[in-house]
């Protein structure tokens, strides 16, 4: 092995030895704060100059994964996600269903999630709703409250662009070096979740046209960049994507059904399509610079 990829970056042989080094120099440091030493040692950092340090944190889990390094045990005591304990009485179902088509949904709204109290609630809310549960999304990420008033309706989450899709960059055209360099400006639809008791015809392409018209502005605000692209990936026989054909979403074929982190070309999960929303006219233009 010359090298292994993870969240969009190549890691030598030596530098995992670094890696695995520095662990071994600090031993009393959590694994939030071993990412920040590897960040700060390759000067990995976000296009805003702050430390990726939270892409940095699923690449050691994933290299731990592999074998290829060890991590001390998670502190949070919710093993890095993969089972979100968490259960609130304003996250129980509602026995009320919520019955009311979208166009009469006056007070209808994006509300990001900006503190530790909503996001523990968003976690919670994917975690006993969505179908893939909860799990973190790496690296810079945008989430939303879809309300209408004080009501949740619905969640939004975006997170990073998958590394590498062959219709997507051969629509956008990419080569190699211009998909590395500019992956970061565009972002991935990683959730949508509208509660299950919530009946409003519409209301998922109208939240989806919503979220197109103003998340570039809220990752400008945040990150100090403005992505150009959204893509996302809906799971097929589950869904038929039509909701973003609705909001003039572009599908451009199918996945292989391998995962981003199958690297030996042998996993069999569940094909998607691919589906992508240009934020801005001349994406390409900017994509491919």
């Amino acid at each position: 092995m010359n090298s292994a990829r993870y969240c969009g970056r190549d890691f030598s042989v030596t530098e995992l030895r670094s890696i695995k080094r520095l662990i071994a120099d600090n031993p009393e440091s959590s694994r939030a704060a071993l990412s920040k030493l590897v960040c700060d040692m390759f000067s990995w950092r976000r296009p805003d100059g702050r430390l990726k340090d939270m892409s940095c944190r699923v690449a050691m889990l994933r290299m731990k994964n592999d074998g290829l390094i060890h991590l001390p045990p998670p502190r949070n005591g919710n093993n890095n996600g993969k089972c979100y304990l968490r259960r609130t009485p304003q996250a129980q179902p509602d026995p009320v269903p919520f019955i009311t088509p979208a166009h009469s949904l006056t007070n209808l709204c994006l509300q990001p999630v900006s503190d530790r109290n909503q996001s523990h609630l968003w976690n919670e809310y994917i975690d006993r709703y969505h179908y893939l549960g909860y799990q973190p999304l790496p690296g810079a990420q945008m989430r939303y409250f879809v309300r209408n008033g004080n009501r949740i309706l619905a969640l939004m989450g975006f997170g990073s662009a998958a590394w590498k899709t062959a219709p997507r960059d051969q629509f956008i055209g990419w080569t190699k070096e211009q998909r590395k360099r500019q992956l970061h400006l565009l972002i991935n639809n990683a959730r949508f979740l509208i509660l299950p008791w919530v009946r409003s015809k519409n209301l998922a392409s109208k939240i989806l046209a919503m979220a197109t018209r103003r998340v570039a502005d809220d990752w400008q605000k945040r990150y100090n960049y403005r992505p150009v692209m959204a893509e996302t990936f809906v799971e097929i026989p589950r869904f038929s994507g039509t909701c973003y054909k609705a909001a003039n979403w572009i599908c451009l074929g199918e996945t292989k059904g391998r995962g981003k982190l199958d690297r030996l070309h042998k996993a069999r999960l569940p094909k998607k399509t691919i589906w992508i929303y240009p934020l801005v006219r001349n994406y390409r233009k900017l994509l491919c610079e």
